[in-house]
């Protein structure tokens, strides 16, 4: 329920201009932080948009102010951020904003207000063949401003703020706070009966299936996964692969793995699938297999335990660290490993460990609410304020 803020609430500013329609990974993020804070009473939130995009935020965040005053193209929106933002914001009438969050690696350049900055991951540094090289050297300059002049910068976990200490030595505070959940999508129970059975139909989902969900790029280990596959396929017969995602940067490795697979005939790809369809994904799946390479968060890896699914994921990733022992996990870049842990999960000799890692995942996934996440954000965003 929407009550609005309160007379003493904290004036908060949030960017929302990088979020496209289509949200994954850390536009999901961005758009449920601004829901569960536009529910606060103790935060008066202005939603800063791109110009073609005020509408979806007015619904996403009822109560909270929206100023779609952003570039719609994405240079030139990087280039307002830098140049105009910040006069932008310190100029908006009542109420007056106290704390600006950038909740993409980067913050206006001299910015009056406080500011408070999400680092997702340090892949920018780590692994730049991951990105386009444009955005590797935008993203860098950013994140080392950012780092300097932030007065509190938010890590998505604690790897991500081990890393962001041991690359960047920031001086101001870093905050761990973890993503959210949705509880009332995610679940382990379906709807109603059927339910999840005429999504699939819908999806021309007819055979048991393992289930990757997700971007298509280098990072998430696909080419590893289709190799995985082909070595247990042959004595499972009536198994598919379903990948389910959108191909990103450098997709094309990842489509190579895929022409060549030996079973290709049983790998399909759905592409980008609805929101409302991907808990029933889950919750059919034989086993949801996330062999990343490195990850920010791992909120794809924290669905899937909410909603009961066989889990198997690389360990040293902050999906370990979400799941730790609810789920089978192997070594990055490993597909023999990464098979036998799936024929493991799969297998019916292995059912008392199923159930017990599955029960264990339900119980881990409910610690996780967005509401937990704002209220952190609420506690990050007082003490850039100094209040």
């Amino acid at each position: 329920m929407t009550t609005g803020p309160s007379a003493g609430a904290l004036t908060v500013a949030l960017d929302v201009s990088a979020v496209p329609s289509q949200p994954v990974g850390a536009g999901r993020y961005i758009v449920e932080l601004a829901g569960a804070l536009a529910r606060r009473e103790d935060c008066a939130l202005t939603l800063l948009a791109r110009r073609d995009d005020g509408a979806r935020w007015a619904v996403t965040a009822p109560g909270a102010r929206v100023v779609a005053v952003a570039p719609v193209r994405r240079v030139t929106r990087l280039l307002y951020e830098q140049a105009r933002l910040a006069s932008v914001v310190r100029g908006l009438d009542a109420p007056v904003v106290k704390v600006h969050h950038g909740p993409h690696y980067t913050m206006p350049r001299r910015s009056k207000i406080p500011c408070v900055v999400t680092v997702h991951d340090l892949t920018f540094f780590d692994h730049p063949e991951w990105h386009e090289p444009s955005k590797v050297l935008w993203f860098r300059a950013a994140m080392r401003y950012s780092v300097a002049h932030a007065q509190v910068i938010i890590c998505v976990s604690e790897m991500t703020a081990g890393r962001l200490r041991d690359v960047l030595s920031p001086q101001c505070p870093v905050v761990v706070v973890p993503h959210g959940l949705d509880h009332r999508r995610f679940v382990a129970e379906e709807a109603s009966p059927g339910a999840d059975e005429t999504v699939l139909k819908r999806l021309a989902l007819r055979r048991p299936y393992v289930l990757h969900l997700g971007t298509l790029e280098p990072r998430k280990g696909i080419a590893d996964l289709v190799a995985a596959f082909d070595r247990f396929a042959g004595d499972n017969p009536g198994l598919e692969l379903v990948l389910a995602g959108g191909a990103g940067w450098k997709a094309g490795p990842v489509m190579q793995s895929l022409a060549g697979a030996r079973s290709r005939d049983r790998i399909r790809r759905l592409g980008y699938v609805d929101d409302d369809d991907v808990p029933a994904l889950l919750r059919r799946a034989r086993a949801v297999v996330y062999p990343s390479l490195e990850e920010g968060f791992g909120l794809p890896a924290l669905e899937a335990l909410a909603c009961a699914a066989p889990l198997v994921t690389t360990s040293g990733t902050p999906m370990a660290e979400v799941a730790g022992d609810s789920a089978l996990l192997v070594p990055p870049g490993e597909p023999l490993a990464l098979a036998q842990a799936i024929e493991t999960s799969i297998s019916d000799q292995d059912l008392v460990g199923r159930e017990r890692r599955r029960a264990q995942g339900v119980a881990i996934a409910a610690r996780y609410t967005w509401q937990a996440c704002a209220e952190l954000h609420m506690a990050a965003y007082h003490l850039a304020a100094g209040s």
